[in-house]
């Protein structure tokens, strides 16, 4: 068993006693990412930070920890772009006029997103311009910013997306939210596509990562299969943008 996959293991029997379970998936921790007790306080950090007082266009991930962020930037009438779970059906848009009054809590979770954003193509979301700030779950990171999510990578591709197209750059600051048990102090190892965090939130602290290597840039169409991109929507019009075969 590999490394990332041994640490995963052990990080999902500890959220077990501070996750909040999913309504489709339970405790299936392969299958999402969870919110947690304490999610308040650790949404509270990033709140503090500048990046997200000046922010005026923010990308955030569906992940269910994430459903506080949202809230806020809803709330607070920034323009978020999400994705569709394991971007299945492309990313989605919640204008700042998109919500109404009252109705923040329901918009930020995964149903109400559906009901209140509106789906957006690559072209659109870079007509919006750079994402100010950049905020995901993890289901570990480690204290140097390194980052592990289900499994999948999703969150490695909406980075090489955006950065393909100008929408996010190395000093783009990205944020994780995660519980206190999430995060492990042991070093661990960089892949090509990681992404590294810039800012770790847990209910107890705020860990700021000075990162010593520059992210990787644009996308790495020699690690997708050619049934891959044509599953993925944004993945098949990125490609067609770029005369990827």
């Amino acid at each position: 068993m590999s490394t990332s996959r041994l640490t995963r293991q052990r990080i999902w029997d500890r959220l077990k006693n501070v996750a909040r379970p999913d309504t489709r998936f339970h405790m299936q921790f392969a299958d999402f990412i969870p919110d947690f007790e304490g999610v308040e306080a650790a949404t509270d950090r990033i709140c503090a930070l500048p990046a997200y007082q000046a922010c005026q266009l923010a990308f955030v991930t569906p992940d269910n920890s994430m459903t506080e962020l949202r809230r806020r930037l809803i709330v607070q009438r920034v323009p978020l772009v999400t994705a569709t779970y394991n971007i299945q059906r492309g990313f989605l848009y919640i204008a700042p006029d998109a919500v109404p009054e009252g109705a923040e809590h329901y918009a930020a979770w995964l149903d109400g997103i559906e009901h209140f954003a509106r789906p957006v193509t690559l072209e659109e979301i870079a007509g919006l311009g750079r994402f100010d700030l950049m905020a995901t779950g993890a289901s570990a990171v480690s204290a140097d910013g390194v980052r592990f999510g289900k499994g999948h990578g999703f969150f490695d591709l909406e980075w090489g997306m955006f950065t393909d197209l100008g929408l996010a750059m190395d000093t783009t600051p990205v944020a994780a939210i995660v519980h206190d048990v999430q995060v492990v102090e042991d070093h661990l190892q960089m892949n090509a596509t990681d992404i590294p965090v810039d800012f770790i939130a847990t209910p107890s602290r705020l860990i700021r990562v000075e990162r010593q290597e520059r992210r990787p840039r644009g996308m790495k169409w020699d690690l997708l299969t050619a049934q891959e991109i044509q599953e993925m929507p944004p993945l098949r019009e990125l490609a067609r943008m770029r005369g990827v075969a």
